[in-house]
């Protein structure tokens, strides 16, 4: 017996203690356990709005430690740094007299600004790009350059971008700072949006943290649904095609034909989606059952007729982003159109960049940048208003040609390497082979099928999803719980046992 407690406490512990090679996510079985636990205290602090906003600060950097392990201090530095430096700003423009007078900002002010962009910008360019550039310097100078085995925290982007969007718009005067650390805490670190986004906006948020905890049932029915959907898109579609279809061609495109690489890529397009926008979905439902409302990430982004409609639909968050904080920054559409093309070609070739150290990212990046100057510029040459599109065949055949630019840009975003993403490239167009498509149909049955099935749901009418969710409100609280602990006593079974998607069919 004794034997037995000390083997269940040392798997405990194990589970309880960081492992870089198990990180804990949404659709981890010890997360959807332990969130039931926090509920559960959540509610219980319910009049208690002090105890509960430390209560959920404490988990979420407990949750972010299980992510990133010893790295979570990195969010405490980003959090006090710029919740201080922000006050600093306040203070710079409420002393300043001249600022009072003629509307110019503080030199203080800009300094305050100028010292909590250093401290944010410069642990994600060390974390995130110190190998990158010291290669680049390797390759300019000839020398061997000796790079540290730098760790790169999970979510570090996010959560450096949303605690900047503060401080910026303290410094531009558009929100008032917070004089309470928690509740500046809370904010920087509420788990759902961690590590994956969406970047929630404080003016969105901070006055949502200390209203009275109210879930409704509309809310509480809406949560449900979009964590059932986030759940399905990423740990049954996307990890599926991914392990079984998407990494073997990715990894050796050589090895298969054009035709394998093509739908390789479709495979992949559609993984990214449902991995991106499912996690983005479980974030927004678990702060629904929690009481806070983020806004949507994703809007069917392959349904969009140009690459500018795309970057309306896809990642959102991140998308109004680089063009509130970069691209109108940079001047954006106000000083000319050559002026604006420029800005916005330095704003996705930036946003490239920013999703990882590598030229296939450099390349992903500028693609879309010229796409949309592109774009712009022959809207304007029509004479195209804003928001003005196309409908009928025209609109069906901007979709599909949109789609394929998509795709064809994800080529360098999924690649590790220049030489792989040409080799797929060029297996597509010399070397394609349609009479494996059969083949490959029969080998990847399960995999087709998915991919089938994720493509019909993401191009079915936004009125089926929101008779679906319609549908979830309205079922009785114990449906919703059912349907839920249904879903998630599939993805543990198939998680914990191997046990992969269909395999009770014979295919």
């Amino acid at each position: 017996m004794k034997q037995i407690l000390f083997d269940f406490l040392d798997g405990l512990r194990a589970n309880l203690l960081y492992d870089p090679a198990s990180p804990m996510i949404f659709s981890t079985s010890l997360f959807l356990f332990l969130f039931l636990g926090v509920a559960l205290v959540y509610t219980a602090l319910d009049k208690k709005v002090t105890a509960r906003l430390l209560f959920i600060t404490l988990f979420s950097y407990y949750f972010y430690y299980k992510s990133s392990g010893f790295y979570f201090f990195l969010l405490a530095v980003v959090t006090v740094s710029d919740f201080l430096l922000a006050l600093a700003v306040d203070w710079s423009f409420n002393r300043s007299t001249r600022y009072a007078e003629t509307g110019r900002k503080p030199w203080s002010a800009r300094f305050f600004m100028f010292l909590s962009l250093l401290i944010d910008l410069g642990l994600l360019a060390y974390f995130k790009y110190a190998h990158f550039f010291s290669d680049i310097w390797a390759s300019l100078s000839g020398k061997n350059w000796i790079t540290w085995d730098i760790f790169l925290p999970v979510g570090i982007s996010f959560f450096t971008f949303q605690s900047m969007s503060y401080t910026i718009d303290v410094y531009r005067r558009e929100l008032k700072p917070l004089h309470n650390l928690l509740d500046y805490a809370f904010y920087v670190s509420f788990f759902p949006q961690l590590v994956a986004g969406p970047i929630v906006r404080a003016r969105d948020f901070i006055p949502q943290i200390r209203k009275p905890l109210a879930v409704d049932s509309v809310m509480f029915g809406q949560g449900v649904f979009l964590i059932f959907a986030g759940l399905f898109k990423k740990a049954i579609i996307s990890d599926y095609i991914s392990v079984n279809f998407v990494e073997r061609i990715f990894d050796n495109p050589s090895l298969y034909s054009g035709v394998e690489n093509l739908f390789g890529v479709y495979g992949y397009a559609l993984q990214i989606y449902c991995d991106f926008s499912g996690y983005s979905d479980m974030a927004i439902g678990l702060a629904l059952l929690l009481g806070f409302h983020f806004p949507q990430n994703f809007n069917s982004p392959y349904k969009a007729w140009s690459v500018t409609e795309f970057w309306h639909r896809w990642h959102i968050s991140l998308s109004t982003w680089l063009r509130d904080y970069l691209y109108i920054s940079m001047g954006g559409n106000r000083k000319g159109k050559i002026r604006t093309y420029f800005n916005l070609f330095m704003t996705m070739l930036l946003g490239g960049l920013w999703h990882g150290a590598s030229w296939n990212f450099v390349m992903w990046g500028g693609l879309h940048g010229v796409a949309l100057a592109l774009h712009k510029g022959f809207r304007s040459l029509l004479g195209r208003k804003k928001g003005e599109e196309s409908h009928g065949w025209k609109k069906a055949m901007a979709v599909f040609l949109t789609f394929h630019f998509v795709c064809f840009c994800w080529i360098f975003f999924r690649n590790q390497s220049f030489e792989n993403s040409w080799v797929m490239i060029g297996r597509i167009f010399t070397a394609f082979h349609p009479e494996v498509f059969v083949q490959m149909i029969q080998g990847y049955k399960g995999v087709f099928i998915l991919m089938l099935l994720g493509y019909l749901l993401h191009f079915c009418p936004d009125r089926w999803q929101q008779w679906a969710e319609r549908g979830m409100i309205r079922l009785p609280l114990i449906g919703q719980a059912l349907l839920l602990v249904a879903l998630i006593y599939c993805v543990i079974q198939i998680k914990s046992s191997d046990i992969q998607p269909f395999i009770y069919f014979q295919f």
